[in-house]
């Protein structure tokens, strides 16, 4: 057996600290690169419920896990989601670093200021353009006068903000500059991510929306003065300053710039699969685990999944392999 001081140690000794949960695969967006229109979701009973998320949270707390994102889908969405946020919030400060939010920002006007009581304090918003138009026609359902009034909330009660942009070659190549300037005005940070080979997306082909980063970063520098940041945090981006607004700009290149020899992160779906890497179909499941054998299986099942964590992912996008990489959809485990 293990004991509590033993931390989550993978195979190139990198330690596990921060636990990624997306707490549904539903989402009142139908991004284009992300779901197809017409998406089946998981009937609930699949679904861990927001008390068997709390327990596999904390259990990962008391292993060494000091970071904690939640995701979706739309993880707002989710009925009585606070519940969750909340009681984890309440371990920020104690035995957790910080609690995390990724969002499409659909229900921030109504939300922030719970988020903020709850502890919350940074949030990653996914926002491709300030294009109306372009904006209806990425997430087929979105509406965005609602995100930036969301965004303006959630600035007002306190929750420090970063902007999430896709880089979609023809669609919203030509705006990322603007976009800069606008985080830069509002105080925002902001990254860039490439598009992943992730799941069956119906007719759009990857190939098409692809863009590689070194090419946005080499337009950008016309605009901007683009200076290296040497500070690494542990996750994917790697970040530069730009000098003519004062904010931070991450790239996240999963395709053109393998990120992985830092990666301390693994991911569970909210039907209890972890997987230890965004890029390999690899996955344990807890669900069984923890609904048929209790805590000190379900610790056991998490060390042995993270004695499987590979070195790195091996996303590719190229004519011969087609578009997709992993099979399941970013919805599933939340980017």
């Amino acid at each position: 057996m293990h004991n509590n001081t033993e931390k989550l140690i993978d195979p190139y000794g990198r330690a596990v600290t921060y636990l990624r949960i997306s707490v549904t695969d539903r989402c009142d967006f139908r991004c284009v690169y992300c779901m197809s229109e017409n998406m089946t979701f998981l009937p609930k009973k699949d679904l861990l419920t927001l008390e068997e998320l709390e327990f596999v949270c904390k259990t990962f707390i008391s292993m060494g896990v000091s970071k904690i994102r939640l995701t979706g889908g739309e993880p707002l969405v989710r009925k009585n989601i606070m519940q969750l946020i909340n009681n984890l919030g309440s371990e920020v400060g104690n035995s957790l670093e910080e609690l995390t939010i990724t969002t499409n920002g659909s229900q921030l006007s109504k939300m922030a200021a719970e988020l903020y009581n709850a502890g919350v304090r940074r949030l990653n918003i996914s926002l491709d353009t300030l294009n109306k138009e372009k904006f209806a026609a990425i997430t087929r359902w979105g509406k965005l006068d609602q995100v930036l009034s969301g965004l303006q909330e959630a600035k007002r009660v306190g929750l420090k903000i970063k902007i999430n942009a896709v880089a979609l070659k023809g669609v919203n190549d030509e705006e990322l500059a603007d976009m800069i300037t606008w985080c830069g005005q509002e105080g925002f940070d902001m990254t860039i991510i490439e598009v992943m080979p992730m799941g069956d997306i119906g007719s759009e082909r990857r190939l098409d929306q692809y863009l590689p980063l070194s090419l946005v970063r080499s337009n950008l520098s016309r605009k901007f003065n683009l200076i290296d940041i040497p500070e690494r945090t542990a996750g994917p981006a790697r970040y530069v300053k730009v000098q003519e607004t004062g904010g931070k700009l991450g790239f996240i290149t999963p395709l053109s710039h393998n990120f992985c020899e830092s990666c301390n992160r693994v991911r569970m779906t909210c039907t209890g699969e972890l997987f230890m890497c965004l890029g390999q179909d690899d996955n344990a499941d807890l669900r069984t685990v923890l609904r048929e054998k209790g805590e000190e299986a379900l610790k056991e099942a998490v060390y042995n999944a993270i004695n499987r964590k590979p070195k790195g992912h091996d996303f590719i996008i190229d004519r011969r392999s087609g578009t997709k990489s992993v099979a399941r959809h970013m919805n599933v485990t939340g980017g």
